[in-house]
């Protein structure tokens, strides 16, 4: 297994890609902290019988900092190290330009940018070298729709952040990588207005699972990839390249 004895985070891990993904480091033998505006209660014995050696689920806000200090602290407190974090929260706004105000943007950002930005300055204050940061940006980062300018702009922006930290990790010992996933079968997906709407259009074929996903992030955040440095992973079945 490649994960016995590491500790990994995962935000916004209590649905979706977050939650797949926190499942299949706790079956690689992880110790499994999940960050989650609001945790379920039954999360930490379902990744325990997925095979967590230990999990724990607090409440985190990613777009406080003083929120994400004291979690990585209670990481620290609880297992004494910290070899992975997957910036995976994310947050979706459905409004036309027009529409949006100030505080529209700045809700989306501290999610989706400064959240990351929380987790991955705390990364470098307590990881050792080996450690790993996965951002997990988006599609709409390189090709987005209308209505959703905070979002596509928070992940750009993210693809940016993952550069830029790849370059001051690398002589921390640490790796900062992205991924980019396409249309996945999650209700942010089909909940998604423009999807409901018919302005998107979504095959069938080209709906990819959380599953799909995790594997990638894992493959990012493991030794097998301990060559790979400020990459940003398209995971999309190749939708991207027939819009």
């Amino acid at each position: 297994m490649r994960f016995t004895d590491r500790v990994v985070i995962v935000t916004g891990g209590a649905s979706g890609i977050g939650l797949e993904t926190a499942r299949a480091f706790a079956r690689e033998g992880a110790r499994v902290v999940v960050a989650d505006l609001a945790p379920r209660e039954d999360l930490e014995g379902r990744l325990r019988a997925d095979g967590a050696p230990d999990a724990w689920c607090p409440a985190c806000d990613v777009s406080s900092d003083v929120a994400v200090e004291q979690v990585s602290a209670g990481t620290m407190d609880r297992y004494g190290r910290l070899d992975v974090v997957v910036n995976n929260a994310g947050l979706m706004l459905f409004r036309a330009l027009t529409d949006l105000t100030a505080d529209d943007w700045l809700r989306v950002l501290r999610v989706d940018l400064l959240g990351a930005f929380f987790f991955t300055r705390q990364a470098f204050l307590r990881m050792r070298p080996g450690g790993a940061v996965v951002n997990v940006s988006s599609i709409h980062a390189v090709e987005t729709e209308p209505l959703v300018a905070p979002y596509a702009a928070a992940k750009a922006a993210l693809l940016s952040l993952t550069r830029s930290a790849a370059l001051e990790g690398r002589p921390l010992g640490l790796r900062v990588n992205a991924i980019l996933p396409g249309a996945v079968d999650t209700p942010m997906l089909w909940d998604n207005p423009n999807v409901r709407s018919g302005v998107e259009h979504v095959d069938r074929a080209d709906v990819g699972r959380p599953e799909d996903i995790a594997a990638a992030i894992l493959y990012l955040a493991s030794d097998d990839a301990r060559f790979v440095q400020g990459a940003s992973l398209r995971v999309d079945g190749g939708r991207l390249g027939r819009l």
